[in-house]
């Protein structure tokens, strides 16, 4: 069973780790002790906690794209015929290419409110184990354990 370090889990909920103990704390996140006695949060539960504190309310709103980012939008670059939409959805930037028209249309400028609205029907998943970067002339794992 894969198993998350507190500042490990932290990162993968894109929050700090005073947040991520808090909820532990709380009781809103089980975690275990190794055994070292470090707190450590077993992979299935954080991922069902994500699931939950990130689950929205699915309404048949006539679109069957079910990935929805809010956010708000950073930057409009306008062209000729189409337009370059940036928006910051939390963490993620979201960069979507639309007509000119449409932007114009919804008074996008930097400011306002966005939803990103995702289907594709091509996805590639990467496992931050398997991709390594280098710091300082050395190899380094994004995280420290082994999955």
């Amino acid at each position: 069973m894969r198993t998350y370090r507190i500042g490990e889990a932290a990162a993968l909920m894109g929050v700090s780790a005073d947040t991520l103990r808090r909820w532990v704390d709380g009781g809103r996140l089980h975690a275990e002790r190794d055994e070292l006695g470090r707190r450590i949060i077993p992979g299935a539960d954080l991922a069902s906690f994500a699931r939950q504190l990130h689950r929205t309310e699915r309404t048949n709103n006539g679109s069957s794209a079910r990935n929805r980012l809010s956010g708000i939008v950073t930057e409009v670059v306008l062209g000729d015929v189409s337009a370059q939409v940036e928006i910051q959805a939390g963490p993620f930037r979201v960069v979507a290419m639309v007509s000119r028209e449409s932007a114009e249309e919804m008074a996008l400028e930097p400011g306002v409110p966005a939803v990103a609205v995702i289907k594709s029907t091509n996805v590639v998943v990467e496992s931050p184990w398997s991709v390594r970067r280098t710091l300082r002339g050395e190899s380094a794992r994004f995280f420290s354990s082994e999955p």
